[in-house]
Parts: C-alpha cells; sequence; structure tokens
C-alpha cells in the first residue's frame, strides 16, 4: 500500500530516530536512503558511523538527487533527509530558487508514483531567525516550500520536539 508520511522539526529534535523506529515497527527489512553529499572525510566518517548503527536489517542507499531511479516497489523506504537532498539541487542550479523547487518536486512526483512507503525527514528551517544572507533566505524559502508540497501530499505529518513526536496530519 502506498504511503507518504512526513517527518518534520528542528536541528536534534528527534526526527531521524522517531523516523527509524517507524521503519522499522513496518517493516523488518526498509531502505535507508540518505541524501547527502561527502563534502570532506570528517563527513565521511559520521556517514559511516551511521550506517553502521543501522544494523544489517537496512538496505543502505546513498542517492545525492534521482532517488527515483531505485525500485522500490512494495519496500519501506526511509529518506534522509529531504534539506540534503533540496542542497543538492540548489547549489548545483547555482542557487536559482524556482528551478531548483520544480526539478525537486519533478523528482518527488516521480519517486511517489511507486507503491511503497515513504517515509521522508526533513527541518524546519524557517522557524528561527530570518538570515542576513541572501542565499541562505533563499534555501530557507525553496526548503520551506518543498516541505509544504510534500506534507499536501502526504497521508500523515509529524512535527518533532524536544523528542516527542506530535501528530499533525493523519492518524
Amino acid at each position: 500500500m502506498k504511503q507518504i508520511i512526513l517527518i518534520t522539526g528542528g536541528a536534534r529534535s528527534g526526527k531521524s530516530s522517531y523516523a527509524e523506529r517507524l521503519a522499522l515497527s513496518l517493516s523488518p527489512t526498509p531502505v535507508y536512503m540518505a541524501t547527502s553529499r561527502i563534502w570532506d572525510e570528517e563527513f565521511r566518517q559520521r556517514v559511516l558511523r551511521h550506517q553502521a548503527s543501522r544494523g544489517p536489517e537496512w538496505t543502505n542507499i546513498e542517492e545525492e538527487k534521482q532517488l527515483s531511479r531505485h525500485e522500490l516497489t512494495g519496500r519501506v523506504v526511509l529518506i534522509d533527509c529531504v534539506t540534503l537532498w533540496c542542497t543538492n539541487f540548489f547549489f548545483d542550479l547555482n542557487a536559482h530558487t524556482q528551478q531548483a523547487l520544480e526539478e525537486v518536486k519533478a523528482e518527488f512526483d516521480r519517486l511517489t508514483e511507486q507503491e511503497a512507503t515513504f517515509i521522508f525527514v526533513t527541518n524546519e528551517i524557517g522557524m528561527g531567525e530570518t538570515s542576513a544572507n541572501d542565499v541562505q533566505r533563499k534555501f530557507t524559502d525553496m526548503q520551506g516550500w518543498m516541505n509544504q508540497y510534500i506534507a499536501q501530499r502526504a497521508d500523515r505529518v509529524v512535527l518533532m520536539i524536544s523528542g516527542i513526536a506530535v501528530p499533525i496530519k493523519g492518524a
């Protein structure tokens, strides 16, 4: 059964661990789709630690942008995270907000055409102060619009606050 779940919140709010527990409650062998780019050795080591901590029941896929190229029918798929996924489009398109937003929306639509359960993790980066940096403001706009796009299509939305899951939409 196709389902879209969005887990959102601030940094270190418990989004990823909640999403991992949810994925494991829905499948004994979920897919973990990581969207981050490896930009330095410290980050590479962080990725390796995260992969090792998940355990052998997970299928790990590293995919920066083209998530839909993977066959996921019938699987429970955790996408972590939308913010880094959007970052890849945004910077590849030289901070052209509208074009990046359209491309990531189109890729989201292609991905979610598959009959699978999708759990998206994202950040609410617009809940803080308005940045003095023009590029950061553009990215915050794009990220907020993408979060809205996913939330409108989601069956469930959960806001994480200090490790507590607050249902926003759906049961």
